[in-house]
């Protein structure tokens, strides 16, 4: 039985007591292949990264903490923290480690870049997921305090995440450092700073069997790297990508998806003309038949989904999501209340313009495109497919909840550059967000989701889904409700 993951870390006695297990043995590094691009001067504070920028800077910058191989939180830059009784302090002592240039890293270092994160003009992917903090400080030169307004129980899992990365200006801290050798990342563990043999320590870390080889590759490329025997995993797997494996002849039992929650589906950007009325907007959702746009991609695991916010089995994760009135009908009943819509628009004596529809240019996304525009077509509803980052009326929203927060959902839906906007839900948010009673909380979170559902600003489809492929020897690569497979966890450690 797998107990605990093993962490490729600062130790030069974990380095050696890997390759003594004959976990990484005589095969030489672990070679990585992730789908996209790969930056070594990638930064959080750009925006969205690709799966392979987000692979290194989790492995050379990890956060305050981070996430092991089963998803579960685990230590980074902070060796132990704590949170008061009131769930509104979160305090971290950060280890003794150093920037890849040698300078020591300090608290003020970190509330530094914590902050730089959140700044308004900050284009980081989290920047909106953190409405709570009222403040970071540094307390000593090794202690940090987050400060909330109000108690976030999610607050570790956002932290964790790949983009929330501790980099200066460039620099990591570990518990990995990296080199280019040609398109390839190297990376190995950096040595234990308080080790008694410096030179040992550093002897360890560099130790072949003991390092990571990453390389960005286009998901064919990726695949037939991993088909060829020249990569032992690859990650970073979505729909847009799931083809791929489809025609790789790889096994199936190679495949991990991973049961993400999240949000898969369509926003309506535009409120003009037809979209501007929201039994129109309700209607492109009724005409959807989500379980054959699913079934047609052929894998059992990735399911549709008809709420906005989705579904979730935790204690903290609020009231159950609230199900559309047209949730329990059935195909042609859905299919005819949303016909009658649209000839009621068009016997008003308007026209309907034809809806552009941005969703990726993969095979996964034209199969995604074909089907929604045919479901559209039945109604009488025009579409044609452009680019994600060209003008458009509908635009695929595809993310994984970063936490298990009831809120998420409705804040990424509601008044974003990609949504449409209701002042009277987006009130309801804020009210709820700022809520520090739990029932209180999860009244205020229904109330705020009947009204942003009343507007019918998105077509919920499906969860996200989240794959990779791994070689029997990446013991640790399992699925995970996070779809986090950190490049220092991909073996497990036995008993």
């Amino acid at each position: 039985m797998i107990t605990r993951i093993g962490r490729i870390a600062a130790s030069g006695l974990l380095v050696l007591s890997l390759t003594s297990c004959g976990l990484f043995g005589d095969r030489g590094p672990v070679r990585i292949a992730a789908i996209g691009s790969l930056n070594s001067a990638t930064s959080p504070i750009s925006g969205e990264l690709s799966a392979a920028d987000a692979a290194l800077l989790d492995a050379t910058s990890q956060g305050l903490v981070s996430y092991d191989g089963e998803g579960q939180i685990d230590i980074g830059l902070a060796e132990r923290w704590t949170v008061t009784a009131d769930g509104r302090s979160y305090v971290f002592r950060i280890r003794e480690a150093k920037w890849s240039n040698g300078r020591k890293v300090t608290a003020a270092d970190v509330q530094k870049i914590l902050e730089g994160y959140l700044a308004p003009r900050s284009k980081h992917l989290l920047k909106d997921d953190f409405p709570e903090i009222e403040t970071i400080r540094a307390m000593t030169d090794s202690v940090i305090e987050i400060r909330l307004s109000v108690p976030q129980p999610g607050m570790l899992e956002l932290l964790a995440q790949p983009s929330m990365a501790i980099v200066n200006r460039g620099l990591g801290w570990g518990p990995m450092r990296s080199k280019r050798v040609g398109r390839t990342m190297l990376l190995t563990p950096v040595p234990d700073p308080l080790a008694e043999d410096p030179e040992a320590a550093e002897a360890a870390a560099t130790d072949p069997a003991a390092s990571i080889e990453l390389t960005g590759k286009s998901a064919a490329a990726a695949l037939a790297r991993f088909n060829n025997g020249y990569a032992d995993g690859v990650i970073g797997g979505r729909f847009s990508t799931l083809p791929y494996f489809a025609a790789s002849n790889i096994g199936r039992s190679r495949l991990v998806v991973d049961p993400v929650p999240g949000l898969f589906g369509l926003s309506i950007v535009g409120t003009d003309g037809f979209l501007g009325v929201q039994a129109n907007r309700e209607a492109l959702s009724r005409a959807i038949r989500r379980d054959r746009l699913v079934g047609a991609f052929g894998l059992q695991e990735w399911q549709s989904q008809v709420t906005m916010r989705p579904d979730l089995y935790t204690r903290d994760a609020g009231p159950p999501p609230l199900l559309p009135a047209w949730a329990d009908h059935p195909e042609r009943l859905r299919f005819e209340q949303a016909k009658r819509a649209v000839d009621a628009w068009r016997g008003g004596g308007h026209t309907i313009e034809t809806l552009r529809i941005a969703v990726p240019d993969s095979p996964g996304g034209r199969i995604f495109y074909a089907y929604v525009a045919a479901d559209l077509a039945r109604i009488g509803v025009p579409s044609r497919r452009v680019s994600l980052t060209a003008p458009a009326e509908l635009r695929l929203i595809d993310e994984v909840m970063p936490n298990d927060d009831a809120l998420w959902g409705l804040r990424r839906l509601s008044c974003r550059a990609d949504t449409i906007c209701h002042r009277d839900a987006q009130e309801a948010i804020d009210r709820a967000g700022a809520a520090t009673n739990a029932a209180d909380r999860a009244r205020l979170i229904g109330e705020a989701e009947e009204l942003l559902a009343g507007y019918s600003p998105f077509i919920p489809i499906a969860t996200p889904l989240r794959w990779s492929v791994a070689s029997q020897r990446l013991t640790g690569l399992r699925a995970n409700s996070r779809a986090q497979h950190p490049l220092n966890h991909l073996i497990a450690l036995p008993n």
